[in-house]
């Protein structure tokens, strides 16, 4: 639920917020896994909380049914499902050992999600662009989960410890806050092959996914954590080249 707060009504539509509780639902059961010492389960929930969120967004457009009430309460769900689930689940899988460094890691990405929310709400929801400005809180939720079901694939099922965990959790909280750029998937991209090649070429996706899931989507979504900073980094390697290339045509 995306939409400008000028373009939503306030009226209640019972099916988008379904979608939404769901999602919370599946935070909160992320919460409990994780106290619970079941961290692939906590993992597995907070996956199924993004599809829940990615859903709950598109069935209200679908619908006609988006409204000011459905906006705040995402929000309000998003920062329980993607903010206080993957940082409970991230020290008590991860960074429990690190002691004050570990959950000030924890409480700073909770404060980063927060602030990216609201930036989101205030900013991003009124553009009509493609792209996110800074890291969206579920990519980074499940890139935490993502981490956790690799470390099972590895055998690792009780807690680790491990300063690349740690560091993980301080970046993903600076992505989420940054000005970096991260392609929305609000439609679906065009591209300069054939329709057939590009379905041929999901499908290869699909079943590899399916083949070694806790891999593959532990490579998918750090390779989407990466996309950011390195599309940056092209942007300004080719505004520096247009520069050096425009200084050199006009020196005499």
């Amino acid at each position: 639920m995306t939409d400008s707060p000028s373009n939503m009504d306030n009226r209640f539509y019972p099916l988008p917020c379904m979608f939404t509780l769901a999602s919370l639902f599946c935070g909160f059961y992320s919460i409990v896994s994780a106290i619970n010492a079941e961290f692939k389960t906590a993992a597995i929930a907070i996956l199924v909380a993004a599809i829940f969120d990615a859903l709950d967004g598109r069935v209200a457009r679908m619908t006609h049914s988006t409204s000011q009430f459905g906006a705040e309460l995402d929000s309000l769900c998003d920062m329980v499902s993607f903010g206080v689930s993957p940082a409970v689940l991230a020290y008590l899988w991860a960074l429990h050992p690190y002691g004050r460094y570990g959950w000030l890691a924890a409480f700073l990405y909770v404060a980063m999600t927060s602030l990216r929310l609201a930036r989101f709400n205030s900013v991003d929801s009124a553009s009509d662009s493609k792209n996110f400005v800074g890291l969206p809180c579920p990519a980074a939720a499940a890139m935490i989960s993502a981490a956790v079901l690799f470390s099972h694939f590895l055998g690792i099922t009780g807690e680790v410890k491990h300063i690349s965990l740690l560091l993980l959790v301080y970046i993903l909280s600076y992505l989420m806050v940054s000005t970096h750029t991260y392609y929305s998937f609000k439609e679906f991209p065009k591209f300069k092959m054939k329709r057939f090649q590009v379905l041929v070429g999901f499908l290869l996706l699909f079943i590899l996914i399916a083949a070694e899931p806790q891999i593959m989507l532990f490579a998918l979504f750090l390779i989407y954590l990466a996309s950011g900073p390195v599309y940056g980094l092209m942007i300004k390697f080719r505004s520096t080249k247009k520069t050096t290339i425009t200084i050199k045509k006009h020196k005499p």
